[in-house]
């Protein structure tokens, strides 16, 4: 794709965007709101984002060409813009998004056809289950079992935490243990409700539309043709599945975080009114980080676009963007004096979601890890 085409696919979905934001409070309030907007084109977009046209999906056309959402190049344009409008709307819509682009990578054709047959035929929440309670991040020490049925096929037995979407969704992959060391690692498909499924969601400040969600799991029945990858090798299907994930889905969070950004640097120009030279000094110096950080994020999805394991760029991207977002809420609110979060209360929101992104895609300490190596390994420069 061209540099002009991605400008016409930004414009596209700032227009989209902008449908969004007016329902970003009524979200905050109740995140269960996003049921009465599934008919928003943004909305629309997302629920079906990421499925290949093999499969049928078959959206409109920017600029002529279509825009299935498959590339981390397309996808950060999408979520910096829709972000930008409101982050909350972004993550509560329905959609394949990180179960998506796992059943891309290992799943079989039957596996495919299932899940991207779902995704097409109504709006549906899926998830995608790894962290857990006292693991944290820590996916070598992952305690949830998938132990074989004595009638066929497995049960699936442990419990997850901090799954977006995952007390409404219908459909989703779980990391679970069936061995010991990292060879030991599987995904399976699950589909909700099931017997001995339960999700509940977990209190929020923040995001609080993504319905950040515990599950427990009680020996839930699984189909042995819904051990995902089982057709590949055990090197391929565990933790280098969930890393290719995270690699691919890394850039449109730090985008998240660039549209955060970007929403309070545009909030001051369209609410502030006369700046003084100081004030326009430190709002144009803002403006500057967040470019910045576009093209940071713009480099990161390039690279996973060209290999999936060159995820070292990503984690930068993340660390950039997540922080900027972060200091650009409050900044934001210092231009609108000591009663800003409560005068506004669209920065106040801005404030809580953007404390968010610290725990999306791994915290700051993964990433630093993940960078970390990439400078040893010589695959980050330096220069």
């Amino acid at each position: 794709m061209t540099d002009r085409w991605y400008r016409q696919l930004r414009q596209h979905f700032r227009e989209l965007g902008a449908d969004l934001l007016p329902h970003a409070l009524e979200l905050d309030r109740d995140p269960e709101a996003i049921r009465e907007h599934f008919d928003l084109p943004a909305v629309r977009y997302l629920a079906a984002m990421g499925v290949p046209p093999e499969h049928g999906h078959d959206p409109d056309p920017v600029a002529g060409r279509p825009c299935h959402g498959a590339l981390a190049r397309e996808r950060v344009v999408i979520m910096e813009e829709l972000a930008a409008a409101d982050a909350g709307m972004l993550v509560a819509a329905p959609g394949p998004l990180l179960a998506g682009v796992l059943v891309g990578l290992v799943a079989d054709e039957r596996q495919r056809e299932l899940f991207y047959g779902r995704m097409l035929e109504r709006p549906l929440w899926t998830f995608f289950a790894l962290t857990e309670p006292d693991r944290g991040s820590d996916a070598a020490g992952l305690g949830t079992e998938l132990r074989p049925a004595d009638d066929g096929g497995y049960l699936l037995t442990g419990a997850k935490r901090y799954v977006g979407n995952a007390c409404r969704a219908q459909l989703g992959v779980v990391f679970a243990r069936t061995g010991p060391g990292p060879l030991g690692i599987v995904p399976v498909l699950l589909e909700t409700p099931a017997a001995g499924f339960t999700a509940a969601p977990l209190p929020s400040i923040g995001l609080r539309g993504a319905r950040i969600s515990s599950i427990e799991l009680d020996e839930v029945r699984v189909p042995e043709e819904n051990v995902l990858g089982r057709h590949l090798s055990p090197t391929r299907r565990g933790m280098w599945a969930f890393v290719q994930t995270f690699n691919l889905l890394r850039p449109g969070v730090a985008a998240i975080g660039v549209g955060m950004a970007r929403a309070a640097h545009e909030y001051v120009l369209a609410h502030r009114g006369a700046l003084s030279k100081d004030e326009r000094h430190r709002i144009d110096a803002l403006g500057r980080r967040v470019d910045g950080a576009r093209a940071l994020t713009e480099r990161a999805a390039e690279a996973v676009d060209a290999r999936t394991s060159d995820g070292h760029l990503a984690s930068a991207a993340k660390l950039r963007a997540g922080h900027l977002a972060e200091e650009a809420a409050l900044l934001a609110c210092e231009f609108f004096g000591p009663a800003a979060r409560l005068e506004h209360p669209l920065l106040d929101k801005l404030v809580r979601d953007s404390k968010s992104l610290e725990f999306i895609e791994g915290t700051t300490h993964v990433q630093q890890l993940n960078l970390a190596q990439g400078l040893v390994s010589g695959k980050v420069s330096t220069t």
